[in-house]
């Protein structure tokens, strides 16, 4: 990895910095800090003399490491294979943040790091709902037969998605405030719908610059090459799922709203936006119905959430079961390796659920 010695951003050290100094007494050899609550491998301080990245959990991660390739080093709070919602931070973590020249994270996910970052980082700070809007989809038992008008809005938002994806995130990161509004009760998947994660992938690109502009024609031409991959992807999901528009599918927990909006689909869950809350009786027998109105054939589960209710309504019904990954993290189970693999992992699944394949 070849070594920068570009100029930094200056930062002002707080107090803080004494907890970061005495959390480094807990580095392993391999220069990880040792997190005993399931977090990721802390950070702080490149000695290589790369750009310090501190990432939420892997969606920010892989746009980080994608933009800034040789030029950083990316640093993950959350673990492969830990749900993401209910992480714990470490003091070793908040110290990492508070040392991190640049902070990735979505804000409205996970509590913990939203009150970590405003009380630590001072560093460069990427806030993925900074560069694009949040929607607020429905809960799960407020559902009701709306199967053609998310359609219809699912169409139009693939036509504004791609006018969209055109939108400069350096654009967005100046003008923060445009999207920086209470995000109680909005859905904080972004990363699922690849117009969104595009425009979420410019203004990280912009945070990169801003801390270290020695490098911006890098940041540019890789958050370029990054923003076409995901248009290409984009065009894959309305090609693929264009025959089955306007069909139902079930989830475990909402996480697929902005998915199913941009590509005319509909997200039935059977938690709601957490995936830990248990479903009502009355959501159960709701979903029963709709699975039966609506032909539904596959009852999707996730890799990091507990598959048992999926496969009891599933057998319930004599419906067939299979994944379908939120890409909150990538383990041995996810069906890629990566966040591309991963999406057309997803795809493959929805064409053949919804009989397209």
């Amino acid at each position: 990895m070849a070594v920068m010695t570009g100029r930094r951003r200056s930062r002002t050290r707080i107090a803080i910095a004494a907890l970061a100094a005495s959390s480094l007494l807990g580095l392993t050899g391999c220069g990880l800090l040792d997190d005993e609550n399931g977090g990721g491998d802390g950070g702080g301080d490149s000695s290589d003399g790369t750009l310090d990245v501190v990432a939420s959990f892997y969606p920010m991660a892989y746009l980080a490491e994608r933009i800034g390739g040789e030029h950083v080093s990316v640093t993950t709070l959350t673990e492969p294979g830990v749900e993401p919602h209910d992480l714990d931070i470490s003091p070793q973590q908040t110290a990492a943040v508070a040392d991190a020249e640049v902070v990735v994270y979505l804000r409205g996910l996970q509590p913990a790091v939203d009150e970590t970052v405003e009380q630590s980082a001072t560093g460069e700070v990427a806030d993925a709902t900074h560069f694009t809007s949040l929607e607020s989809h429905e809960p799960a038992d407020e559902h009701e037969d709306h199967a053609e008008d998310h359609g219809e809005e699912g169409e139009e938002g693939h036509d504004h998605g791609e006018e969209s994806g055109e939108e400069s995130g350096e654009e967005g990161h100046d003008h923060e405030h445009e999207h920086s509004h209470d995000i109680d009760g909005l859905d904080p998947h972004l990363w699922l719908d690849p117009v969104k994660y595009a425009q979420i992938a410019e203004g990280v690109g912009a945070a990169l610059t801003n801390a270290d502009p020695d490098n911006m024609a890098d940041y540019e031409r890789n958050t370029a090459a990054l923003v076409e991959e995901l248009r290409a992807l984009d065009e894959e999901f309305a090609e693929g799922l264009a025959e089955v528009e306007g069909g139902t599918f079930i989830t475990t927990h909402s996480a697929f709203g902005y998915l199913a909006a941009r590509y005319g689909l509909h997200e039935e869950s059977i938690t709601g936006l957490d995936p830990e809350s248990e479903p009502s009786g009355a959501r159960m027998r709701e979903l029963r119905e709709i699975a039966e109105r609506d032909g539904v054939t596959t009852v999707f589960f996730e890799t990091l959430v507990s598959d048992e209710t999926a496969r009891t309504l599933a057998d319930d019904l004599g419906l067939e079961t299979a994944v379908l990954d939120p890409l909150e993290g990538i383990t041995e189970d996810s069906p890629g390796a990566d966040y591309p693999e991963v999406m057309r992992a997803n795809l493959a699944a929805l064409r053949e659920a919804l009989g397209a394949a």
